[in-house]
């Protein structure tokens, strides 16, 4: 009996189908050898076929190809002025700094203040998560 391994990472996968491939061992077999050795929870058998159907078209590499994506509006620079707009008016809602920052839209100025400035709202007062011995004090 062979010894399993667990958790395979992809980049371990993808080079083994491409070698039993170029042996011209069928698809089939190669996810059967996979939950032989990797167990159940592998590539499933059309992940394989799909592999399979790439190297034999010429693709060589193993590895995802890089994704475009929609680029994030979320700055250094545009989180520090929402924070500033905070700071000048803890009784703020989402609305009134939408009003500020029209380009931007509320669920990613909610973001912004929860996230990554780490507000909650408390009292209709918008206060940072972690509240220092200061913050308690005040």
């Amino acid at each position: 009996m062979f010894k399993t391994i667990v958790d395979p990472t992809d980049c371990e996968v993808r080079p083994v189908i491409r070698f039993l491939n170029a042996k011209e061992v069928k698809p089939a077999e190669i996810h059967r050898q996979f939950v032989e050795i990797y167990g159940e929870n592998v590539v499933t058998d059309g992940m394989v076929r799909k592999w399979v159907r790439q190297f034999n078209d010429g693709r060589t590499n193993v590895h995802d190809e890089a994704r475009s994506g929609r680029p994030s509006v979320v700055n250094d620079g545009l989180v520090a002025k929402v924070n500033e707009k905070i700071r000048e008016n803890r009784r703020f809602t989402i609305r009134m700094l939408f009003d500020e920052f029209p380009q931007i839209s509320k669920t990613v100025l909610h973001e912004i203040v929860t996230n990554r400035l780490n507000y909650r709202k408390l009292c209709s007062r918008w206060v940072p998560k972690m509240l220092t011995d200061v913050h308690k004090t005040k």
